[in-house]
C-alpha cells in the first residue's frame, strides 16, 4: 500500500464490528500507534505491506479509521467464502 497524499492514513483490516471499536478509539486518540499485524499507518508519501492469511470464512473490512476519513469513504469489504 502506498499513501500518495499529504496526510496521514491507515489501513486496518478486521471485522467491521472491531473497526467501528478501533474508530471510537481513535476518536480519543487520532495519533495512537498500531502495534497490531492488521494495521499499518501510513505517513505522507509512504508505504507499508500487510501479508494476511484468512483462517476463517466472513466478511472482513478494510478502512482509515483516522477521524474523518471513514466518512469520507475511506474503506472497503473483503468477502472470504
Amino acid at each position: 500500500m502506498q499513501n500518495d497524499g499529504e496526510e496521514d492514513h491507515e489501513f486496518i483490516l478486521a471485522t467491521v464490528a472491531e473497526n467501528r471499536k478501533h474508530a471510537e478509539a481513535m476518536k480519543k486518540s487520532p495519533d495512537m500507534e498500531h502495534d497490531d499485524p492488521n494495521a499499518k499507518r501510513l505517513l505522507p508519501h509512504g508505504h507499508g505491506e500487510i501479508v494476511w492469511k484468512f483462517t476463517k470464512r466472513g466478511q472482513f473490512e478494510f478502512a482509515c479509521l483516522i477521524p474523518g476519513h471513514y466518512e469520507k469513504g475511506m474503506f472497503g469489504k473483503i468477502i472470504v467464502k
